[in-house]
């Protein structure tokens, strides 16, 4: 079974698309990191509205991609754009298309 995580970000006001840059950033930076299995940003019909999802082999495999120095970077780069952060869900994925 993989780990999920969903999270709900709220921009500062106007600084969603630069927000969303930055996060594309981490995107790339975890696609050298094989328990990364998927990263997705989106947007939605709020104007300061990203959402990160999120597919780990493990809770673990999340926990320690946080402290990889390049992701701390980013997350501090990102930080001064973030209003708030809402953990919309941490789920156990059963399985399912695109998983292997």
């Amino acid at each position: 079974m993989k780990y999920g995580y969903i999270n709900k970000f709220t921009a500062q006001p106007g600084k969603r698309e630069e927000l969303k840059s930055i996060l594309l950033k981490a995107a790339k930076a975890l696609e050298a990191n094989s328990d990364c299995i998927q990263y997705l940003i989106s947007v939605i019909n709020e104007p300061d509205i990203v959402l990160v999802s999120e597919i780990w082999t493990s809770k673990q495999a999340h926990d320690s991609s946080l402290k990889q120095a390049e992701i701390r970077a980013i997350i501090a780069q990102a930080m001064p754009l973030i209003a708030s952060v809402s953990n919309i869900a941490e789920h156990t994925i059963e399985g399912g298309k695109g998983l292997s």
